[in-house]
């Protein structure tokens, strides 16, 4: 079965097409509400004239790879929130699309954005089958109080509740780790370290807790998300003058580490910047993801092992670094050799940490076909 993967964000399509799971080709179109460009393959970024939304770019990829001899039996998408229902992967139908539309206000950053893509492909290919998979799935095993939050009950039974994110990314992580240590150790503390970071307490492979909670706001300090923040601090954003939609700016676009270096939001940069304000941002960074660990470990009542994914947990041995030297009271010891090499185990004696790369296009094309193969009965 040849399956589409298919990953949309606000100007860009991040697509994936697997033979089984056996992937074939990537495709990353980008710019899409201002110069749109396309990388096919490992071909060079070449630009993209007359493709401005997502219906356009979808059918650009579709009628070439048809043109290629390739046409895709299912598409599987990553959906961001799944809310209270969707607990595993879904076919997606109009009453499916009705009640993932309903969850926009969680999740506004993406939903609108993943949904769209939805749409586009089924005006374009209506008998194509489409199956949702949703980030936030992997956590609906966490107990009752690590989703509710101290509030009238009447909210958290209308779905204000802790639900968490990146649960693709950890469900994939987990799988690969089973290559490095089977079985798996029972207490695990999972660090998605990018853009948009958070970490997860997982016991026998099932999430406990996590960072983030209703939104992906929460947690550790991101890219351009402030990460923990007083509930306080919004009503007094907007007794000082600000509109709701200006306070949403502010905590989706302009905070993190943005934000706090007023430089960048690239975890890159900020390591090369000689600026104090890009070393105050990294510092920030690293002091809170110590900080959540150990909350994690008190989660889990203890802890055998930690694992770095994502962009600047997979790329960046000084972020590693820091934060395994605020965990040595827990008993990891860096072995510096092996952290400049990137791993997989970057520590010596003492508890294990690993460096283990997320694939959440390989769940997603796995979990579609199976999904459709089993006659794809909703969860």
């Amino acid at each position: 079965m040849q399956i589409l993967v298919i990953n949309a964000g606000s100007s860009s399509l991040k697509l994936a097409l697997f033979q089984g799971e056996r992937l074939r080709l990537r495709i990353h179109i980008g710019g899409l509400e201002a110069s749109p460009w396309v990388r096919w393959g490992e071909q060079p970024r070449t630009e993209l004239p007359g493709i401005s939304d997502h219906h356009q770019a979808l059918r650009w990829v579709l009628e070439r790879l048809r043109a290629d001899g390739l046409s895709p039996d299912a598409a599987g998408h990553r959906i961001v929130h799944g809310g209270v229902h969707f607990h595993a992967p879904r076919r997606l139908d109009d009453d499916t699309l009705a009640a993932l539309e309903r969850l926009i206000p969680l999740a506004p950053l993406h939903q609108p954005h993943n949904l769209a893509a939805v749409r586009a492909l089924a005006r374009l290919y209506p008998r194509l089958p489409q199956v949702a998979c949703f980030d936030t799935a992997f956590h609906h095993t966490q107990p009752e109080p690590a989703q509710r939050y101290a509030l009238p009950r009447e909210w958290h039974e209308r779905g204000l509740r802790a639900y968490g994110f990146h649960g693709l990314a950890y469900e994939s992580v987990l799988a690969a780790l089973r290559r490095h240590s089977d079985p798996l150790p029972p207490r695990l503390i999972l660090a998605h370290l990018g853009a948009g970071a958070s970490l997860c307490a997982v016991r026998d492979g099932r999430s406990q807790a996590t960072t983030m909670g209703l939104t992906p706001l929460d947690g550790v300090p991101m890219a351009t998300r402030p990460g923990h923040l007083d509930p306080g601090a919004v009503p007094f954003l907007l007794r000082q003058g600000l509109d709701l939609e200006a306070v949403e700016r502010l905590l989706y676009h302009h905070s993190g580490w943005l934000g706090v270096s007023g430089i960048s939001s690239d975890m890159r940069r900020l390591l090369s910047s000689d600026d104090p304000r890009a070393a105050e941002a990294v510092t920030l960074f690293c002091y809170r993801v110590v900080r959540e660990i150990g909350s994690l470990a008190a989660a889990l009542g203890g802890v055998d092992a930690l694992v770095f994914s994502g962009g600047v947990g997979e790329n960046a041995a000084t972020v590693r670094a820091r934060i395994l030297d605020g965990c040595r009271w827990l008993g990891f010891q860096l072995d510096p050799d092996a952290n400049a090499r990137h791993g997989p185990r970057i520590t010596g004696e003492g508890l294990p940490a690993w460096v283990i790369p997320s694939d959440e296009e390989t769940l997603i094309a796995r979990e579609t076909q199976r999904l459709l193969l089993q006659g794809g009965t909703p969860s």
